[in-house]
């Protein structure tokens, strides 16, 4: 920062796809972002940043930041473009998407998003309105916690269960597959002032993480078979009668049910399966139990396996079991988003979709590209992507780039830089960054409103999304006034302000203090469980549900809106195995012997910050994790250069052999920009869904490391 120049300081909002949701301040001096640091007042960020955000404001002003509209000149992913006028751009758009719906219907034209932005207004659902009233086909966004928030909800409903700040209490805690010095910075921090304080913390994850080298015991399953453990650990809580019997009887449906199921699934059962020791299942079960308050902090991507959903039931059924739901500090955490009263219908507006409106998933985009799985209905001839790279974050890499190549396809990007994705645009469209458009940023991590706040001047010709999106609807002549309100007329309408968790607080307030606590309870006194009152059709915690429906879950398929359940549910939670395994498929292991895990990095947030040097720098050229023993029988050493392959495609790194990772376990992180390496994780990854909620399975591929020519 310029100490010569005299700044202001504005409360921001860290909009990145991350359960901390940092609150900010800003520094900015004649409309220029000078420099970031963290509130010191939040109390759960703490006046800390992750090292993705501490120069932020080099991010706004890189040198490769998309300035101005482009349009193609070049062939498709070449990155040849050239300056266009907003009228230009905005005039091409509307004409060929006039011209695609007259020729093949408006479900022609479909839209790609996700988390690049986590705005109430800019981010996620920002052009859901828009599309919606288009007609487009509805993308399903299942990329990540689909399958986690299906089994949360069977199990425990809508609630934020235990808060991340009151872990300061707990005396014994789980970090389940989440790798939170990496991801979950500052919940981090609150676990490690709780071991401070003589808690136990337990990292179960199928390699040595950050995190897992920080706890006090790593515990490493194979990958896919947290089920086999957490099913295990049911039956020995039983077994051992370590059950908290007047809780069960009062506040839980289905015990006797979800007894005699896990009857079978002894310790020894798991150990042949997990790999982890019956005499540990049984150790971990007895001091969950015993050691209260416990918690458990579950990541995300113990849903990344066909099993995925069976196994988050599993795991959310254990403080039920044991009491912990009692304590201050005691329970499980998923997503604390459920009590936040955000007003997604009137973001999204699914009152606009025409009946009949095909859906496809994100995660199939590829194959959709490609004409596969669109039934009777019109290929998809446009395709509109904002705050999502695809090519890098996307399964099946190789189809994905085959079908953006499609010279038929027209392909409108709005971005930051030219992306992996929007290097195959026909038109691309300058967004504006953080500190130059007013939000409120989506928090799935904790249990606080956030506020951004516009003090910046975009650069160039750069607009927000939410604004790229009013000038297309009036273009196209929508009245609706939604499509007309202001960025802050959208916030007055986007929260619930009336709502009991708001109670004292509106924008007003927000753009004051930046932050703001739900009243949900505090830290100190918050335990929503301790006598039931679970938001479940019983109040109780459902061990058992009957009736249950799945999605429809084909390897590819159209769904028409209205929602057709699939099949139906097992009433019970169970171990359900990884589909790409040495047990499920052993023919298929006999080719491609080796599990890949593909965790975040720790210096990217997904494919943002991938293309800036010093974040390079940090997180190093793409690797490959592999054991000793697998290095050895391949003839791999440290640091060569390896390819990494299945049939869906490959991707090259460098070794780093290592005991963080087991034999017939390699490791390879998310984020990496395709064009700046030899393909990317995702290039090998399975375009299946897992087994609830469509949710993806980015850990259960099979695959084979060699060296690289």
């Amino acid at each position: 920062m310029n100490d010569h120049v005299k700044s202001l300081s504005f409360y921001g909002g860290c909009p990145h796809d991350c359960p901390d949701t940092c609150s900010m301040i800003f520094e900015v001096a004649d409309g220029k972002l000078l420099g970031v640091k963290g509130n010191p007042d939040h109390p759960m960020t703490r006046g800390t940043l992750c090292v993705k955000l501490k120069n932020y404001e080099e991010r706004h002003y890189h040198p490769d930041r998309l300035l101005h509209p482009m349009k193609r000149v070049g062939p498709k992913g070449s990155g040849q473009f050239e300056r266009i006028t907003w009228d230009e751009a905005l005039d091409t758009i509307v004409t060929r998407w006039k011209a695609i719906i007259d020729q093949y219907g408006p479900q022609a034209i479909a839209p790609y998003s996700y988390l690049g932005n986590q705005g109430l207004v800019h981010g996620l659902n920002g052009g859901d309105a828009f599309f919606n009233r288009l007609g487009a086909t509805v993308m399903e966004r299942t990329f990540c916690g689909e399958g986690s928030c299906t089994a949360w909800l069977l199990t425990v409903g809508p609630t934020a269960g235990l808060d991340p700040e009151s872990y300061i209490h707990s005396k014994y805690i789980v970090i389940w597959a989440c790798n939170s010095v990496s991801t979950n910075l500052h919940h981090w921090a609150i676990v490690k002032d709780a071991q401070k304080k003589g808690a136990k913390v337990v990292v179960i994850d199928s390699y040595a993480s950050r995190t897992a080298k920080g706890a006090d015991w790593h515990i490493a399953p194979k990958p896919g078979t947290d089920g086999a453990l957490a099913m295990a650990l049911i039956n020995s809580i039983i077994e051992q009668g370590l059950v908290d019997q007047a809780y069960v009887d009062n506040y839980t449906v289905g015990f006797e049910e979800l007894k005699e199921r896990a009857s079978t699934r002894t310790p020894e059962w798991a150990a042949e399966i997990t790999g982890v020791s019956a005499d540990d299942i049984r150790k971990l079960a007895y001091e969950l139990a015993t050691a209260q308050p416990a918690a458990i902090r579950m990541g995300v991507a113990l849903e990344r396996h066909y099993g995925g959903g069976q196994t988050i039931r599993a795991v959310s059924s254990l403080p039920a079991l044991t009491g912990a739901w009692r304590h201050v500090g005691g329970g499980v955490t998923q997503f604390p988003v459920w009590e936040h009263p955000y007003k997604f219908d009137v973001i999204c507006r699914p009152d606009l979709i025409p009946e009949g409106t095909r859906v496809v998933s994100n995660l199939h985009i590829g194959r959709a590209l490609l004409g596969e799985g669109l039934g009777d209905g019109p290929p998809i001839m446009s395709l509109m992507c904002w705050n999502s790279n695809p090519v890098t974050q996307a399964p099946e890499t190789d189809k994905i780039v085959e079908g953006l190549m499609r010279e038929d396809l027209f392909l409108v990007s709005a971005e930051h830089f030219i992306s992996d994705t929007a290097s195959y645009a026909d038109i691309l469209l300058p967004a504006s960054m953080g500190a130059e458009m007013e939000d409120m940023i989506l928090s799935w991590g904790h249990l606080y409103l956030t506020y951004n706040t516009k003090c910046a001047e975009s650069p160039g010709e750069a607009i927000p999304n939410n604004e790229i999106f009013r000038r297309l609807a009036a273009r196209l002549g929508f009245e609706e006034d939604n499509f007309k309100w202001s960025d802050s007329e959208c916030l007055e309408h986007y929260v619930d302000w009336s709502s009991p968790a708001c109670d004292g607080v509106d924008l007003d307030y927000m753009r004051k203090h930046g932050f703001a606590r739900l009243k949900v309870g505090t830290p100190d006194d918050r335990a929503p469980h301790r006598n039931g009152n679970f938001p479940t059709p019983s109040g109780k915690c459902e061990f058992k549900v009957e009736g249950a429906k799945n999605f429809v879950a084909p390897p590819f398929r159209q769904m028409y809106l209205g929602f057709q359940p699939g099949e139906d549910l097992d009433p019970l939670p169970d171990y359900v195995g990884a589909r790409e395994s040495h047990t499920n498929d052993p023919e298929l292991a006999k080719r491609f012997p080796l599990n890949i895990v593909s965790p975040k990095s720790h210096a990217f947030l997904n494919s943002c910050y991938a293309n800036m040097k010093d974040k390079q720098h940090v997180q190093g050229e793409q690797f490959v994790l592999i054991s000793p023993v697998d290095a050895g029988v391949r003839g791999i050493r440290e640091g060569d250069r390896v390819r990494v392959a299945n049939d869906r495609g490959a991707f090259k790194g460098v070794a780093r052999i290592t005991d963080d990772v087991t034999s017939g376990i390699v490791v390879a992180t998310l984020g990496y920009w395709r064009q700046l390496n030899e393909g990317t994780v995702n290039s090998i990854s399975s375009h299946q869904f897992g087994d609830m909620g469509h949710s993806p399975t980015f850990s259960d591929n099979l695959v084979e490391v060699s060296l690289s020519n």
